[in-house]
């Protein structure tokens, strides 16, 4: 009896281990992890068989076997991740409630005939009673944060959102506005409507002059959630492009749910790419065309605009449009030419976007966080301007369709004398269209240190395009 028990509860918390994990990779949608996971075969490997398994073999009192076998495996699951499981609060509370389920269903379920179903029903109110509670906190977050800006009404708010680049654009116009005005932007890459809650409540200085934040989406209402709540003064939408078209279905949606950010009911004066095709309206301007001259080098980036030419010790042609808008952004906050020149100087790459970094003779080029066609393209015509051996790291494209996967493996193949594949989502596309001598896989991050050591040397430059996690 007490070994059933035990088996029991190990298994649910198993169990439960998995699925939060899951859950927390996709920020806690269940139907994304359900319907948009890129490894959907792990559900069945790891939650649907084991539990039936587990159903069946209890009749015979074999649960234990069950048990044992299911641990090993997600222990080796773990091993193999490099984004397992943090113990937030949120995750806290779940198991709190799960390990309480568990123990209840035992108690009502013991030595009946339906004693087996007591390892899915806690995990199932488990999940609900946490939902519920999640709720009920997000509104005390929602609360809070609004009593504070409504303390802070003389601070300026920038709301910056795109396709591709929108991280960069708000750091770039964090570090230009920063000669002239306390500046606070939202961290990384926090851009969810929880993110800036949890951004406002905890971290946004009370003093704070001009608040960047940054905006992202996954479905159309995203965006408005936020600009409806932080209510932008300045708005600038990037590049439009095909980033998670899996959620979003058309190009079209893309574009409506980044244009949501002009929802803003204090909206002053807002600047949107040329790939929005909006007209141009009293206080919403068009970008991308009227720089020109363009001249990007691993050694840095010049650009012309309006008469007057830049420069920035930064990689990527691209990043010319996006310092673009962060120099219209500052002008019209009364940053003189002189001065933003002078920040452009100072400036430094974002990390894992085109940041270069020299180490051991090798020129590396860490891209891992640019998980998009045009900026992965820049990156390799980077590289190929570069004498020596050029190697590429990389998962290759995720949420998009094979065409993008094949042109990025066609150019590849043209570039590097070398390509390590990371993880097994394209690597069929690459084996097609990649020469079979120079083509690697790794089938384990936890490799990459010693592969990198036997197949890169001095003089070397070696590109880390996009960085998938272990679940892609």
């Amino acid at each position: 009896m007490i070994i059933e028990i035990i088996s029991n509860m190990l298994f649910v918390l198993a169990l439960g281990y998995y699925f939060m994990t899951n859950m927390q990779w996709y920020s806690y949608k269940i139907e994304r992890v359900i319907f948009h996971h890129t490894k959907p075969l792990w559900h069945l490997i790891y939650f649907v068989v084991p539990l039936l398994l587990y159903f069946a073999l209890s009749k015979f009192n074999l649960s234990i076997v069950v048990t044992i076998i299911y641990i090993g495996m997600i222990y080796k699951w773990k091993k193999g991740l490099d984004k397992p499981l943090v113990f937030t609060g949120r995750v806290k509370r779940f198991f709190s409630a799960l390990l309480f389920f568990i123990v209840f269903t035992l108690m009502v379920s013991f030595g009946t005939k339906h004693a087996s179903f007591a390892v899915i029903i806690p995990l199932f109110l488990a999940y609900l009673i946490s939902l519920m509670m999640e709720k009920m906190l997000f509104l005390g977050f929602v609360k809070k944060a609004e009593k504070k800006l409504e303390g802070m009404d003389k601070m300026v708010v920038i709301g910056v959102t795109a396709s591709y680049g929108k991280t960069s654009i708000k750091n770039y116009i964090a570090h230009i506005l920063s000669a002239k005005y306390r500046v606070y932007a939202t961290p990384r890459s926090v851009n969810t409507f929880g993110g800036v809650l949890k951004d406002i409540n905890e971290d946004l200085p009370e003093d704070t002059e001009i608040y960047v934040v940054e905006m992202g989406a996954r479905g159309t209402g995203d965006i408005k959630e936020i600009a409806s709540f932080v209510n932008p003064h300045l708005a600038v939408v990037g590049k439009i492009g095909t980033a998670h078209i899996e959620y979003f279905k058309t190009l079209e949606n893309i574009r409506n749910t980044k244009m949501e950010i002009l929802s803003s009911n204090r909206l002053k004066e807002a600047w949107v790419h040329n790939s929005a095709k909006v007209k141009p309206e009293k206080n919403i301007h068009t970008f991308g065309k009227e720089i020109s001259n363009i001249r990007a080098t691993l050694n840095g980036l010049d650009f012309e605009m309006s008469g007057e030419e830049y420069h920035a010790n930064i990689l990527g042609s691209f990043n010319a449009m996006n310092l673009a808008v962060a120099i219209k952004v500052a002008l019209s906050l009364g940053i003189d030419i002189k001065t933003i020149k002078k920040q452009l100087e100072l400036l430094e790459a974002t990390p894992h976007r085109l940041q270069r970094i020299d180490a051991g003779g090798k020129v590396i080029i860490d891209d891992s966080f640019n998980g998009n066609i045009d900026g992965m393209m820049e990156g390799f015509n980077l590289a190929s301007t570069y004498s020596g051996r050029k190697v590429l790291i990389t998962p290759a494209l995720v949420e998009v369709d094979n065409e993008l996967n094949i042109e990025v493996a066609k150019r590849a193949n043209e570039v590097f004398d070398l390509v390590i594949l990371t993880g097994d989502l394209n690597y069929a596309i690459f084996k097609e269209y990649v020469d079979s001598d120079k083509l690697l896989k790794l089938e384990s991050k936890d490799k990459m240190q010693d592969m990198l050591i036997e197949h890169t040397k001095a003089g070397d430059l070696i590109l880390f395009a996009n960085d998938a996690p272990s679940f892609i």
